[in-house]
């Protein structure tokens, strides 16, 4: 059971990042320009950036939990 549960937040974690992965477009639109040696100007870079939309929404539902009983091992 373990096992399974370790499976499945592989899985979940997986999605996510690859969710994170698709989910943004990022677009460098000026390059970077180092500053004089003087450490006076310098430019940083400008990116555009468009992210994905999530719509959340909340539903009631009636979960029916199991009853566990839990024996410990006799010494």
């Amino acid at each position: 059971m373990r096992g399974l549960g370790l499976i499945v937040a592989l899985i979940l974690v997986v999605a996510v990042a690859v969710g994170l992965y698709t989910m943004v477009d990022v677009d460098q639109t000026q390059e970077a320009q180092l500053p004089d040696v003087s450490v006076e100007g310098g430019q940083a870079p400008e990116f555009d950036v468009k992210t994905g939309s999530v719509d959340v929404e909340t539903e009631t539902r009636e979960v029916e939990v199991p009853t566990v009983k839990v024996n410990p091992p006799a010494e």
